[in-house]
């Protein structure tokens, strides 16, 4: 991965971040820790410099087909944007088509778009749901989003085992029982994203 323009910068920032907190950033653990760390963090957050319509490409195609596309348990990781810690997942991501599909492979190319971003889940979920319609403009559109927070983990409440579900439903999800429920038949139980 290029270092970008401000690679220097987030690393000083965080030489300064471990002066304020009482480390030598001059020991051997640490002497090299700044630039790692801006590397990791322009890795985490590369979904700021990524457009979702070169992503895309030519791989949208015409097709008659109206059943139920899904692509469970995509693993995603994000950072929250109020500690900035990272939370992880799974999402869930299905369509309905109405005269044009798209390349499997870039569903899950879209959640990191949006997940390599400062985030909170619940807006992460919508944004993905949003850019697939703009996108198909399908009959119904769902994302769901099972995740794990360590802001929550770690600090704060420090509960180990809870995780959240957040979900953005659109179309014939939202408004068609039947079809709503032929989904999360197909999703089968919630859970899949429990850790190993």
């Amino acid at each position: 991965m290029q270092k970008s323009p401000n690679h220097a910068a987030i690393a000083k920032n965080i030489r300064n971040i471990l002066a304020l907190i009482g480390e030598n950033d001059k020991r051997e653990g640490l002497k090299a820790t700044p630039a790692r760390y801006a590397t990791a963090m322009e890795f985490l957050t590369a979904g700021y410099r990524k457009e979702v319509d070169k992503i895309v490409g030519k791989a949208l195609f015409s097709a008659p087909s109206n059943d139920l596309v899904i692509v469970r348990d995509i693993e995603l990781f994000s950072l929250c944007e109020h500690h900035l810690l990272p939370f992880y997942g799974k999402a869930h991501v299905a369509y309905i088509p109405n005269g044009k599909i798209i390349g499997l492979s870039k569903i899950p190319r879209i959640v990191d778009v949006y997940a390599r971003r400062l985030q909170v889940q619940e807006r992460l979920t919508d944004q993905i749901a949003k850019e697939l319609i703009r996108i198909l403009k399908p009959s119904g559109m769902a994302v769901i989003i099972e995740a794990f927070h360590l802001c929550m983990m770690m600090r704060g409440v420090e509960k180990q085992n809870s995780y959240t579900i957040t979900s953005s439903l659109h179309g014939d999800f939202r408004d068609d029982p039947l079809t709503r429920n032929e989904l999360l038949q197909l999703l089968g139980a919630l859970g899949t994203s429990r850790r190993s």
